[in-house]
Parts: C-alpha cells; sequence; structure tokens
C-alpha cells in the first residue's frame, strides 16, 4: 500500500516572532515585518522584512549555550536555521533513515563581499553539512535550491522521498537572508516596491524582498499500517505535489500561466480533490506586475477563483527560499485556528481575471489546502494539504 505522508510538527523564524505562537498572535493583530531599512550604503533606504539581529543572537545563545562550549562560528543565516531547527529535533528521534533537507535559494551569499577568496560554507552543500552536523544527521543532506520555490519543492521531496522508501521521515529547513545581493538584483529588475508590497491590488508596484527561516518534520506510514503517532496539537496529510517549469523566460512569469496551471493541476489530481473541495489558497503573491496576473489567469484556467486567496508578502516580504515553506507553515495555522488571515495591503482588484482575495480576517472550516509557488526560470510548485 502507498504511505501517507503527514507534517507532523513545525517552527519559523521571523521578524514577527521566533516560533509559530508569536508569529500568529502578530498575524492576528494585524502586524507587519515590512518597514524602511538601509541595506545599502550608498542608496536610499527599501521597505523590506528584517530579523533584528540583536534578538536573534539572544534567541540562538538561548538555545545552544548550554549545548557545548566550542560552538562553530556560525553565520547569521545558519543562526536563522538552528533556532529554527532546534525545537523539531529535540521532540523527534534522528535515525540512520533520516532525511535532512535544506531550502535556500542564496545560503551565505552574503558573505563574498569585499572577499578575494570563497569561504567554504558559501557552497550550499556545506552549508547543509554544517547545520547537519551540528545535530547529528546520520545521512548526507539534500539541498533544494530552485529560485521561489525552493520551499515548497522542499516538502514535495520530503514527501517523494520517504513513499520511495529511501527515508522514513525526513526534517525539512528553509532559509534565506536580506543581503545586497538580493536587494541589488532585484532592484536591476526595476521590481522592488516603492512602499509597503500590495500583492494583486492594482497600485502594486513590486516586491519587498524579506528573510526568515522555517522548519518542518515530515514522516510517513503505510496506510494499512494504522495512523501514525501523531504530533498532539496537529497533523496535516501531504496529499499531492508538483513542480513544473514552463522555461518562459529567465525572469518573467507565462503570460497564459502554463506551468502554475499544469502544477496546480497536477497535484490536484494526485491529491484526488476538486477545486470546489479547495477551502483556501496560500498564494505566491509578490505584487510585481506580471506575477500577480499570471497566478489570476491560472487560478481560473483551473476554476478556483472563488475559493478564498491571499498572500503573505505583506505581512513577511518576500523570503525567496524560504517562502514556501513558512507560508505552508502559516497556513497550516490558519487551518488549526479556523481562521483566515486577509492578505495584506490589498484594496482593489488589479489584475484581469476574478479572484476571491480575502479583505479581512473571517472565520471558517478549513481542511483542504492549496500552496502555490513561482519563481525566476520559469519554474511553478503546487502542493496540497489536509487536515487531519
Amino acid at each position: 500500500m502507498r504511505k501517507e505522508i503527514y507534517i507532523t510538527d513545525y517552527n519559523c523564524v521571523t521578524p514577527l516572532g521566533f516560533n509559530v505562537d508569536s508569529n500568529w498572535k502578530a498575524l492576528s493583530a494585524g502586524q507587519s515585518g515590512v518597514a524602511l531599512h538601509k541595506i545599502i550604503d550608498n542608496q536610499d533606504a527599501f521597505y523590506a522584512s528584517m530579523i533584528d539581529s540583536e534578538k536573534l543572537n539572544e534567541e540562538f545563545s538561548r538555545f545552544f549555550d548550554y549545548a557545548q562550549n566550542d560552538i562553530p562560528n556560525f553565520t547569521r543565516l545558519e543562526k536563522m536555521l538552528l533556532v529554527s531547527l532546534q525545537p523539531l529535533v529535540e521532540k523527534n528521534i534522528l535515525s540512520d533513515e533520516t532525511a535532512f533537507i535544506l531550502s535556500t535559494t542564496k545560503g551565505n551569499i552574503s558573505l563574498l563581499k569585499n572577499q578575494s577568496e570563497l569561504p567554504e560554507c558559501v557552497y550550499l552543500s556545506k552549508l547543509a553539512q554544517r547545520i547537519a552536523d551540528f545535530f547529528g544527521f546520520k545521512t548526507k543532506p539534500i539541498v533544494i535550491s530552485n529560485a521561489c520555490v525552493s520551499g515548497v519543492m522542499a516538502i514535495a521531496v520530503a514527501k517523494n522521498m520517504i513513499q520511495a522508501g529511501r527515508y522514513k521521515d525526513a526534517f525539512v529547513v528553509a532559509g534565506d537572508e536580506l543581503s545586497e545581493f538580493v536587494i541589488s538584483g532585484f532592484n536591476s529588475f526595476q521590481a522592488i516596491g516603492s512602499g509597503p508590497c500590495q500583492p494583486y491590488d492594482k497600485n502594486r508596484d513590486g516586491i519587498n524582498i524579506g528573510e526568515a527561516a522555517a522548519a518542518a518534520y515530515v514522516t510517513g506510514c503505510h496506510s494499512d499500517e494504522g495512523r501514525i503517532q501523531k504530533n498532539e496539537k496537529f497533523s496535516f496529510k501531504v496529499l499531492g505535489d508538483s513542480a513544473v517549469n514552463d522555461a518562459n523566460h529567465i525572469s518573467g512569469p507565462s503570460r497564459t500561466g502554463d506551468g502554475l496551471y499544469a502544477s496546480i493541476k497536477n497535484a490536484m489530481d494526485e491529491a484526488n480533490v476538486s477545486p470546489e473541495q479547495i477551502d483556501f489558497i496560500s498564494a505566491h503573491g509578490t505584487a510585481t506586475l506580471y506575477n500577480d496576473e499570471m497566478e489570476a489567469i491560472a487560478f481560473n484556467r483551473m476554476n478556483l477563483q472563488n475559493i478564498p486567496l491571499n498572500s503573505m508578502k505583506g505581512y513577511y516580504g518576500h523570503c525567496l527560499g524560504a517562502s514556501g515553506l513558512l507560508e505552508s507553515i502559516i497556513s497550516m495555522e490558519s487551518a488549526l485556528h479556523n481562521t483566515l488571515l486577509p492578505s495584506k495591503n490589498f484594496e482593489e482588484t488589479g489584475v484581469t481575471q476574478p479572484l476571491n482575495i480575502i479583505r479581512e480576517s473571517q472565520t471558517a472550516e478549513i481542511k483542504y489546502i492549496l500552496k502555490t509557488a513561482s519563481g525566476f526560470g520559469g519554474c511553478n510548485a503546487a502542493v496540497v494539504l489536509e487536515k487531519c
């Protein structure tokens, strides 16, 4: 029998808090991490979502100072990843059949500034190994780095690896940090918003870059073995997933939404759920002109235009490789609290196809969640989650 795959634990580190509960409390109050930050010395401040480094160091010390006296000199990003992952490792057993999966787009790229030689941990494989070694993972780390779909794909890779019998369970951690390199890159595309981003709004003019780390524990059982021993608080089944590259353009999304449409269709077909059964969509929603339009077209092609939908970018900015996993976690929290969060900063529809964008917090029974993501190079991904 086919294995059923579950997410039974998760955590996140963001500008709104260093655990899921603090993040949910801030989101419920309508708070956003987006603010003006001076990131590049010779340029004006940008609207971005940045973690307080002093508070991060305090949280890191709280978790790890007692553990050992010879803690390596971890980078800021590595501290984010470690703090996010630590509570999960503490509660769930590592074995010879436990996978470690890292999702990131840029990793420690900020270390390259003013360097004549490449620091070893700039390589993503070395970054993953540093995190894995610290916690004592016994398997070789898996790195998922596929632009902005990396976080959603990491969930899919964990699911598929466990179903294929390669592993029994997996710890997935995702993270990216703000850096001069990333800000400069998006700014060169003229993709940075002039104010707090407004996904799907007619006045949207670009993204806010954010930073975060998120972690999830994924495990499985055969359906004839009975239910797994789940977290006493929750369990979500990973019903279906898909990633499709439409190869439209190095940075521009398909005007017809082909890749996202195919990803959603494949994921929903595997999950065996109809459009009418989806209770909530956590969309990518970057607030760029073409991305939001492409998504609207793809959702309409799948007859999902009436399903409640939001983007979390108004709260967290675009956290690159962490965004898909972080937003999946917040979606699961929404289901647990039976609450649909509004798509922050949305006022008036600015896409040509109809969407049911959530305007205010509301109570709802949420069982089936669709999470989507899209990114540079034509990559698109979708995953369907079921609250158990």
